[in-house]
C-alpha cells in the first residue's frame, strides 16, 4: 500500500495531501473521475474552486498517472498555489474517507523484478508485512540500540593503523534477505567496466591486468567508502530503476543500517567526529552481502568521470571496491601531481573523499605492489610469498605434510587455499603449485 512505510508522523496538511494523492491514484486519470474521488475523500458534495483548479493543474503536470510515486504527488500538491488557498478558508480541508491503493511499476529502466508494492516484496522475500517492516527498520529501532538481542547487526571493531574499522555483520535471517535481493533487483543495475571488486566474473586479476608493465602506477584509496553512501542515494537509484516509492523505501531499509549509540559510545575514543557522523546516518554496512553490488552501482558516475580523466592523460583506470588504480606512461609521470589533484576534485564532487595517506606513486624502477600482488610484468604473488609456497611444498614432499602443519589439522585446506589465491593471480604459476600439491601424500 502507498502509505505502509511511513516513518515519521505527519502534520495535518501532510495527511490531507497524502489522502488526496491516494484518492487521485485510485481510478481513471480523467478530470471528472479524479475530481469525484477527491470530493469523496474530503466529504464534499460539491467541489470547491481551489480543488477544481488543483486537479486541473495535476493533470496538466502529470500526463501519465504517477502510480509508482504517491509521495511525490503529495509533495507536488503541497507546493501548488491552489493548495495554499484551500487553507485560507474558514473550513480547511480534511480527509474523511481514506482510500489507499497499491502502487504499481510505471516504467522499468532496467530488468529489475516486478515488485509493484509491499505485498509483492513481502511475497518475494517470504515475509509477512509485519516482518518486512521489522527487518526494514521503519521505526528506526536499530539506531536506539536499547535491546542488543533484537538488533539486526553484530558490530565488531577491527584494528587498523589509524584507529579502528567498525564492521556490521547482519544476523543470519537479514543476511539471507539481502542475498535474495541480489539476483532479483541489484544484479539488473548496470556497472561500469572499471569496477572489479564484488562483480561476478571479475577479480583481482582482471583489475590488475590493465596495469601490468606500466611505467608509472598511481594508487588511491577512498576513505569511509561504504559509510559515505547514504540511504537517500540508494533510494534514488532504486527509483531510477523503476521501483515504486514504498518498495524502494523498504529495500533501502533492508540494505542500510546505523550504528547504535551504545556502539558509538563504546568506541568514541577510536573514532573521529567525521566517522561518528557518518555512522549515525543510514549507510551501507561493511559486512552485508548486498553492499558491494550497491556501492558499485552507485559509483557508476564516479567511474565514468575517472575513466574519462584517465583517458585525457593517456592512462588506464580500474577500481577494486575502494582502491582506485591509474597507470600510464611519460605524460602521467610528469603531470602526476596535477592528475592526483583532479582525481581528488572528481572524488569529492561525487560525495566521496580520499585517504591521502594511502596515495602512492609506483615507478617501474621498483616493485609495483597492488592489492597483495606485484604487476611489474604480469599479476603474480610477491617473490617472498612465491618462495615460501615452493619451500612448503618441498618440505611436505621430503618430510611429510605434518612437519609443516604446526598442529593445524586444517593445514591441507589452508595450503590449498593459498595455492588457489596464487592461481587466481598467476594461472601458470598456480598450475605448477597445484600439480606439486596433488602429488603429495596427504594420508
Amino acid at each position: 500500500m502507498a502509505a505502509l512505510a511511513l516513518v515519521h508522523p505527519m502534520n495535518r496538511r501532510e495527511q490531507v495531501a497524502d489522502g488526496l494523492a491516494t484518492a487521485m491514484l485510485a481510478g481513471p486519470w480523467q478530470q471528472a473521475a479524479v475530481l469525484g474521488r477527491c470530493r469523496y475523500a474530503l466529504g464534499r458534495p460539491n467541489a470547491p474552486q481551489w480543488l477544481v483548479k488543483l486537479v486541473d493543474e495535476v493533470l496538466l503536470a502529470y500526463r501519465d498517472q504517477p502510480v509508482d510515486r504517491p509521495r511525490e504527488l503529495a509533495g507536488y500538491l503541497q507546493a501548488s498555489p491552489h493548495w495554499l488557498k484551500a487553507w485560507d478558508h474558514r473550513r480547511p480541508p480534511r480527509i474523511v474517507s481514506w482510500t489507499p491503493v497499491p502502487t504499481r511499476i510505471a516504467h522499468r529502466r532496467w530488468p529489475v523484478a516486478e515488485l509493484n508494492d509491499h505485498a509483492d516484496l513481502a511475497r518475494r522475500l517470504n515475509l509477512t508485512p509485519g516482518e518486512l517492516a521489522w527487518f526494514a527498520d521503519v521505526r528506526s529501532l536499530e539506531r536506539l540500540g536499547r535491546r542488543p538481542a533484537l538488533q539486526h547487526y553484530r558490530w565488531t571493531a577491527l584494528p587498523r593503523p589509524s584507529g579502528i574499522r567498525l564492521v556490521a555483520a547482519p544476523r543470519p535471517r537479514l543476511k539471507e534477505l539481502q542475498r535474495r535481493l541480489l539476483p532479483d533487483v541489484l544484479a539488473a543495475i548496470p556497472l561500469h567496466a572499471a569496477a572489479h571488486g564484488g562483480v561476478p566474473g571479475r577479480s583481482v586479476r582482471t583489475c590488475l591486468l590493465p596495469h601490468a608493465g606500466a611505467e608509472v602506477i598511481i594508487r588511491v584509496d577512498l576513505a569511509w567508502f561504504f559509510q559515505s553512501i547514504p540511504a537517500g542515494r540508494i533510494w534514488n537509484l532504486l527509483r531510477v530503476a523503476g521501483l515504486p516509492e514504498g518498495v524502494a523505501h523498504s529495500i533501502t531499509g533492508l540494505v542500510t543500517t546505523v550504528a547504535p549509540e551504545s556502539v558509538l559510545r563504546t568506541y568514541r575514543e577510536q573514532l573521529s567526529p567525521a566517522e561518528r557522523s557518518r555512522l549515525r546516518r543510514p549507510h551501507l554496512p561493511i559486512g552485508a552481502p548486498s553492499s558491494p553490488a550497491l556501492a558499485n552501482a552507485l559509483s557508476f558516475a564516479l567511474d565514468c568521470r575517472l575513466a574519462g580523466l584517465a583517458a585525457r592523460f593517456g592512462a588506464r583506470y580500474t577500481r577494486y571496491v575502494d582502491d582506485l588504480t591509474f597507470s600510464g606512461r611519460g605524460y602521467l609521470r610528469t603531470h602526476r601531481s596535477r592528475f592526483i589533484g583532479l582525481v581528488e576534485s572528481v572524488v569529492q564532487a561525487e560525495g566521496f573523499s580520499l585517504n591521502e595517506r594511502k596515495t602512492v606513486v609506483l615507478s617501474d624502477a621498483g616493485r609495483q605492489a597492488l592489492l597483495g600482488a606485484v604487476v611489474n610484468h604480469h599479476p603474480t604473488l610477491p617473490r617472498a610469498e612465491r618462495d615460501a609456497l615452493r619451500a612448503i611444498l618441498h618440505n611436505c614432499a621430503r618430510h611429510g605434510w605434518r612437519s609443516q602443519a604446526r598442529d593445524n589439522p586444517q593445514f591441507p585446506a589452508h595450503l590449498r587455499g593459498r595455492i588457489a589465491w596464487a592461481a587466481s593471480l598467476d594461472p601458470t604459476f598456480g598450475a605448477r603449485l597445484r600439480s606439486r600439491y596433488e602429488q603429495l601424500d596427504w594420508s
